[in-house]
């Protein structure tokens, strides 16, 4: 497969617009049997629910060019059942779980031009998505929905280097007890935009966000997971019911007890104890595990190793089974060609 000409080196993570995407539509109860089409425009009404009520949830994934030239995705099984679950809570029909990672293999393959070579530094990234599209006034669920999935080659996340994040400790809320927190629904991302923007127009990278019913507990950022590594080399991440299961944070958990070693603990995290923590990164498809340097809480500095040794060791082991050179677990790589 002749690749494209693409700059992959200088790549940003932004759209890049690729040949192929999946497009399935669900009408009269039931899914059509969905295809690759060219045409990446949407067409709907005005009224279409997700316009009125924001009826929507998506999925993030990779697919990689490993070191022995193969094309791979990372776990797309559990972008399937995450995407179901965010589903059954908007009210959405659920796209087969088998037929989503199909549908991955297949939009993978048809573009496979555009996945970057190995040692480039950037991948092939992934966004399926499903949305209600038929026109809805009333506040009720859509009757019809469409599932689709584009794709979109992306560079890394560190451009020249590793930087250390420098976050801060959220005035506002991500999300509420028994809400959507713990589901990739659109809703909850558009709730962190203001916030987002606030804190790069005040020299931030990211919002810490605790939890709203009694902020004293860390949750997570706008965008992704977060992990604590201890003096002695433990591995803590927070536990509540409204963070987001991320697929790269569960991973990362097994890498660390049968990899590395580490003592695992997933607990809540008190605000109060984040100075008591030798290292900080926060984790998501991204980067695998993005390095903080610093976290302010309200003038508060706390600071850590950056990329320190435990961070680098997960981020080393974590970026080897995806690249192909450290051994797989059983069922967490996709071979597409």
């Amino acid at each position: 497969m002749e690749k494209k000409n693409i700059d992959w080196s200088n790549l940003g993570f932004g759209y890049v617009q690729t040949e192929q995407r999946f497009v399935a539509n669900f009408k009269n109860g039931q899914w059509d049997a969905g295809g690759l089409t060219t045409n990446a425009t949407i067409e709907m009404n005005e009224c279409a629910c997700v316009l009125q009520y924001a009826q929507t949830c998506f999925e993030g994934l990779k697919a990689y060019t490993t070191a022995d030239g193969h094309i791979v995705c990372f776990r797309p099984d559990l972008n399937a059942a995450r995407m179901a679950e965010s589903c059954r809570r908007m009210r959405m029909p659920v796209f087969p779980e088998d037929k989503f990672v199909e549908a991955v293999v297949e939009t993978v393959r048809a573009n496979a031009a555009y996945v970057p070579p190995y040692g480039s530094g950037a991948t092939l990234y992934i966004r399926p998505f499903m949305f209600g599209i038929d026109p809805i006034i009333g506040v009720k669920p859509a009757n019809e929905y469409q599932f689709r999935i584009f794709t979109t080659p992306v560079g890394p996340y560190f451009k020249g280097g590793v930087k250390p994040l420098t976050l801060r400790i959220s005035d506002l809320d991500r999300a509420a007890p028994k809400g959507t927190g713990h589901i990739k629904a659109g809703l909850n991302y558009a709730m962190s935009l203001y916030n987002i923007v606030d804190a790069h127009e005040q020299g931030y990278d990211e919002n810490v966000y605790v939890d709203s019913a009694t902020r004293t507990h860390i949750e997570e950022t706008g965008g992704a997971n977060i992990i604590f590594i201890t003096k002695d080399g433990k591995l803590v991440t927070p536990k509540s019911d409204t963070i987001l299961p991320s697929i790269t944070r569960r991973s990362l958990l097994q890498v660390a007890k049968d990899y590395l070693n580490l003592e695992v603990e997933e607990r809540p995290v008190a605000l109060s104890e984040i100075g008591e923590f030798a290292e900080c990164g926060l984790c998501g498809t991204a980067a695998v595990i993005s390095p903080v340097g610093k976290i302010v809480d309200h003038g508060k500095e706390i600071r850590y190793a950056g990329m320190g040794p435990v961070i680098q060791k997960l981020y080393d082991t974590l970026r080897g089974i995806q690249m192909g050179t450290v051994p797989a677990p059983a069922g967490w790589i996709q071979v597409i060609e």
